[in-house]
């Protein structure tokens, strides 16, 4: 459910921002990135972007959805952390970067999965999804129907590792919402991506988010590189309560990357300012409902509802909610009864969706009734 009110107030969010803006926004600095994006991780707003729905070869972005299947079979228990995996001659002699695991030598989960995040190693992704699912191509169905679950429409992975393939494609924003995946679903997980280095069959090899050294508030996420891609970037940085995400795709080089990510973390700390507008769980309003053992529903928001807005405005806001009326019995927990409209200044701002907090159930036979007569008046 938590899953399922975030992604439907970032779809609200980018569905938004595609038409033409009412209220002024900062400038994003210029960006020599061929895609970029800037998402606030609390609100789902999006606070910059260059092409954010191209359709763009992930690289090495694409392990956050291996790492995502693999958190997901640990917390089923599924897989262990210290359970021994034996690797394949496929896994060993796979191309790209490595963490050299070896066929004779037992690796565990645990070993692997830092393999995979630290040293973006491709043979610890392929004996993950071997042990998880038997096979890569079997894991990789996973990885699909997960990327489907997740509303990643504009998604599809051919293998586990970010290997160049017609068929293996996604977009800044899909990747961008599969990050925020990663931090909210796995939050027991998510330390390990900022972690700088990681020593396995006595080779150390150091993590390639340079700004891990650089910004401390910077604790997470992935890069990538293939030659027809360019270079890539995920970066998560926590400021205070403020999370956000940066996403840079065919940046020039490595440091180019990192440089181009700095400039938009910093722009979206700098520009804009973070509002708790509701608490999750907590009435904001009781909408009317007909048909039900209840004449009136609590609404809400099942998470803390936040907004992102340019600094210094934020005794500008005014917010109203709408019912979707007429709402009628059964209504359920976390079901949309209503839109919640935000004016910045006296403009359209922002929208997102107001849920049920409450069920209420179908009334009987006499109220049904009445509510129906009541409807026919109104």
């Amino acid at each position: 459910m938590r899953s399922l009110l975030f992604f439907l107030l970032f779809a609200v969010s980018f569905t938004l921002s595609a038409q033409q803006p009412v209220v002024p926004v900062p400038a994003v600095p210029e960006i020599a990135a061929k895609v970029y994006l800037l998402l606030d991780f609390n609100s789902g707003q999006q606070l910059g972007a260059r092409n954010p729905q191209q359709r763009v070869e992930p690289a090495s972005l694409t392990k956050l959805m291996t790492a995502y299947v693999t958190f997901s079979a640990l917390k089923q228990k599924r897989i262990r952390p210290d359970q021994a995996v034996a690797v394949s001659e496929h896994a060993r002699r796979t191309e790209g970067s490595r963490m050299f695991i070896e066929p004779r030598k037992p690796v565990s989960v645990d070993e692997l999965i830092r393999g995979m995040i630290i040293q973006s190693g491709n043979d610890a992704c392929i004996a993950l999804a071997e042990a998880i699912a038997g096979s890569e191509e079997a894991f990789v169905e996973s990885m699909n129907r997960e990327a489907q679950r997740l509303g990643l429409k504009s998604t599809h992975f051919a293998n586990s590792t970010g290997l160049s393939h017609p068929q293996h494609y996604s977009t800044a924003q899909n990747l961008v919402e599969l990050a925020a995946a990663v931090i909210r679903d796995f939050p027991e997980y998510y330390p390990i991506y900022s972690q700088k280095e990681y020593r396995y069959n006595n080779i150390a090899q150091f993590n390639r988010n340079r700004l891990l050294w650089t910004d401390p508030s910077v604790d997470g996420m992935k890069t990538g590189y293939t030659e027809s891609a360019g270079y890539c970037l995920i970066t998560s940085a926590r400021r205070g309560e403020r999370r956000l995400i940066s996403i840079v795709l065919g940046a020039a080089s490595e440091a180019a990357r990192a440089t181009e990510s700095q400039k938009l973390l910093n722009f979206g700390f700098q520009a804009y300012d973070a509002v708790r507008l509701y608490p999750g769980q907590e009435s904001v309003a009781t909408l009317q409902v007909f048909k039900g053992t209840s004449n009136g529903v609590k609404a809400g928001f099942l998470t803390d509802f936040y907004l992102a807005l340019p600094k210094g405005n934020r005794d500008k806001l005014k917010a109203s909610i709408e019912s979707l009326q007429p709402l009628l019995a059964p209504i359920s927990i976390g079901q949309r009864i209503g839109t919640i409209r935000v004016t910045l200044d006296g403009k359209p701002y922002r929208e997102a969706p107001v849920v049920a907090l409450e069920n209420v159930p179908v009334a009987g036979i006499l109220g049904r009734g009445w509510d129906t007569l009541r409807l026919l008046f109104r």
